[in-house]
């Protein structure tokens, strides 16, 4: 039996001077993804910035994904709710709740 590939649509955020801006996409290897975020071979956007996991959520295929991304994309209420929680994490001692280390997938 073939392992089913999981895609993920994902937030990440950048500091940028005193306000953090997002980013959504989506991707079927979201450590992989991240990574080539914050070295340069992301989405143009994305380039030259150090940019961390705010959210991110698991589907079974690739047009859902792709529909719920442009979902988030389009949802700058939830986008705004996503932000606000990670920052409050940030600025409350407790870190990345997404960080690598402490993410299983």
């Amino acid at each position: 039996e073939r392992a089913k590939i999981m895609y993920f649509v994902y937030l990440i955020l950048k500091k940028n001077k005193n306000k953090y801006i997002s980013y959504v996409g989506y991707t079927n290897n979201i450590k992989n993804r991240i990574k080539k975020h914050n070295n340069g071979k992301g989405a143009k956007f994305t380039r030259g910035s150090f940019w961390q996991l705010a959210y991110f959520k698991k589907y079974l295929n690739k047009s859902k994904a792709m529909r719920e991304e442009a979902k988030l994309k389009k949802n700058s209420k939830l986008r705004k709710k996503i932000k606000s929680n990670f920052i409050y994490s940030i600025q409350s001692g407790y870190g990345n709740p997404l960080d690598f280390k402490n993410l299983t997938l």
